[in-house]
């Protein structure tokens, strides 16, 4: 049964944690990285807060993945052109980056990446402003907005249908654009705590990278589409390139040819100076001028955050706060006190009635968790509907006598609906998930079970296997089945629900020694 990723994941693999400035590699390679890098992807974390907060909450670590340019990768001893730098913002003496942070920021030469960055800035701003940099961070130019370029220039359009205005979200845009699974379920991790754990890192690294890689197929996209006129004179960001530098443009480089040297200097010299992509004196990035076509996309797209002085006060409520009452209270109290323990029991126990079977419903905050469940072989299911209301949740479970797993608070309000069928998941991580379930259920997982249902839609699997000939007609126009799989005498089985064809490969046997090792089934 090889239950084959659709989707690739993003692995980065220059990952460097800047912990300190001082005789510090890590925080040279990243001003090194800086000044040989064209385009830069910011993003941030911070510790979640989950109540009204009359402060900016404090950032723990800054994300910068760089784009370094080709032509110095050579001199390095990395492959990869993609470097990924985790500040840790909480270590680091913050006066020691905030000057090369405010350079790169306003620097000419570095397009700036992000995902909805201004409230990271304004909280960037805030946390180096409390430690005495001041004035923080107000600007960043020139920058690129992901959700901007996606909606107005990467978005698929159906044909006869106008495009959705709907925000979408960045794992929604990767799986769109990149085919790449993007988990979050770490976003809500405790960022403030030391040391990092390597799932924190990687997914903080993946977050950063994919927005150079989404910002290549937008590149990509607009050479193909637009092609800049010919250049008579050649013009660059500060005009002190020579005439080494100016060769290297191919669409400069047949009109110096028939020139004479003199000639040649005459038009360097005399080449305008652009005032928008002047550089400012800065004391530690000094990046070398950007090409020609990147130029171009910031001329037609780029963008500028600028916070008022408005941005940098947390907002307010102008309502006047209703004094709770003390039932109000009471009740809140109750329901941070069934958030800890199940009560029991569970709909399908033989004293209710049940079958014995467990059986759950997973709400989209614990869609990972319904997979892995079935992986151990667990009845597991998701919502009908895409976007389902709370009473729609309730109903289903309901119906099914199935306990709904869940990490929103909220639902647990509906417990007098359905008594019994509601817990509250506190785990982050997957693996993490499945085995609080196990324990929380008291459920008997053995190793028989692994990888009994189907991943895809929770159906059983059908009770007799299918021949490699069975199988191929049975995949006909569904589901393309590699060819080297047709001389090793395999079994396939499908699932009863679904159609969808599992077998036996190497995917599947190391499925089943990962969920062997989670579940410790060997102890």
């Amino acid at each position: 049964m090889d239950f084959q990723e659709r989707k690739r994941m993003i692995k980065p693999e220059e990952i460097h944690l800047v912990s300190t400035a001082q005789d510090s590699k890590e925080f040279n390679l990243l001003v090194w990285a800086l000044n040989h890098s064209s385009v830069v992807g910011l993003d941030a974390e911070w510790k979640p807060c989950r109540t009204k907060q009359y402060s900016f909450p404090t950032v723990s670590l800054l994300q910068i993945a760089c784009r370094v340019n080709h032509e110095v990768i050579e001199y390095t001893d990395s492959q990869n052109n993609i470097w990924i730098f985790l500040v840790d913002l909480s270590l680091i003496t913050l006066s020691s980056i905030y000057q090369l942070l405010r350079d790169m920021f306003i620097s000419p030469d570095i397009l700036k990446l992000g995902f909805r960055f201004k409230q990271d800035l304004v909280y960037l701003s805030s946390t180096f402003s409390s430690q005495g940099c001041d004035p923080g961070f107000d600007k960043v130019e020139p920058y690129l907005d992901i959700t901007s370029i996606y909606q107005h220039h990467l978005q698929h359009k159906q044909p006869g249908r106008k495009m959705s205005k709907d925000m979408k979200s960045l794992a929604t845009i990767c799986e769109e654009l990149l085919n790449v699974s993007l988990s979050k379920e770490l976003q809500c991790s405790d960022w403030s705590l030391r040391p990092l754990a390597e799932d924190q890192k990687t997914y903080a690294a993946a977050d950063a990278q994919c927005l150079l890689e989404i910002f290549a197929v937008f590149q990509e996209k607009v050479l193909k589409v637009y092609t800049p006129r010919n250049i008579t004179e050649p013009h660059t960001a500060n005009g002190l390139l020579g005439l080494k530098e100016i060769l290297r443009t191919p669409d400069v480089c047949d009109n110096v040819l028939r020139l004479t040297f003199c000639q040649a200097s005459d038009i360097v010299r005399s080449t305008p100076f652009s005032p928008v992509l002047s550089i400012p004196k800065v004391s530690c990035i000094k990046t070398a001028p950007m090409g020609v076509s990147l130029s171009n996309i910031i001329s037609r797209y780029g963008e500028v955050i600028l916070l008022k002085e408005l941005d940098r006060k947390p907002k307010t409520s102008k309502r006047k706060g209703k004094r709770q009452s003390s039932a109000g209270l009471t009740y809140k109290a109750k329901l941070i006190e069934y958030c800890g323990d199940w009560q029991g029991p569970p709909p399908w126990d033989s004293s209710l009635g049940g079958d014995g079977c467990p059986k759950f419903l997973c709400d989209v905050m614990v869609e990972g968790l319904a997979k892995h469940l079935r992986c151990v072989g667990v009845d597991a299911a998701t919502p009908c509907s895409r976007k389902p209301e709370p009473r729609q949740l309730v109903d289903q479970a309901q119906k099914e006598n199935r306990v709904l797993l869940t990490r929103d608070a909220k639902l647990l309000r509906h417990d007098y609906l359905i008594r019994n069928q509601i817990y509250r998941v506190k785990s982050l991580l997957k693996n993490d998930q499945l085995l609080e379930v196990i324990e929380t259920f008291d459920l008997k997982i053995s190793e028989n079970k692994l990888m009994s249902r189907c991943t895809k839609c929770n159906g059983n699997f059908i009770q007799k296997p299918l021949t490699t000939e069975e199988a191929i007609e049975a995949a006909k126009g569904f589901q393309v089945i590699p060819n080297c799989l047709f001389n090793k005498n395999l079994e396939f089985w499908k699932c009863m629900d679904c159609n969808q064809l599992y077998w036996e490969g190497t995917q599947y046997h190391n499925a089943i020694q990962k969920f062997i090792d989670v579940c410790k089934l060997n102890d």
